[in-house]
């Protein structure tokens, strides 16, 4: 059996609040509420599973798009004033990253995590 990533626990202050932002951005679907943790299902259906916690350390998550859902989820984040940089240490504020042909940017979650959005790997 060839080995796949499945889910992954995404700590939040408010599981509903993070998990509705990153699937507003993404223009994805919130699903039903299971237990401690509100999903949101990814490509091959992989889980980010939001679960509340009151400390935890911020973390980084990427999302590989391709250049549709890219321009889609910029035009969301600059729509609703969310900052964003076009380098992990945020030193490149409101700007966009041609790295490795594609395009990329960073942005913060509800909770702190440094979210990416990039078309090229």
């Amino acid at each position: 059996m060839a080995i796949e990533l499945n889910h992954t626990i995404v700590s939040a202050h408010d599981k509903h609040a993070s998990a509705a932002f990153i699937a507003g951005i993404l223009g994805l679907e919130v699903g039903a509420e299971n237990g401690p943790f509100v999903p949101v299902t990814l490509a091959n259906n992989v889980t980010l599973d939001f679960m509340n916690r009151e400390d935890f350390t911020p973390q980084h998550y990427a999302f590989l798009v391709d250049d549709e859902v890219f321009d889609a989820a910029h035009g969301r984040l600059l729509e609703r004033g969310i900052q964003t940089w076009a380098d992990p240490d945020h030193n490149e504020p409101d700007s966009i990253n041609t790295r490795w042909g594609g395009r990329g940017c960073y942005f913060p979650d509800p909770a702190g995590h440094n979210m990416e959005i990039l078309t090229r790997v």
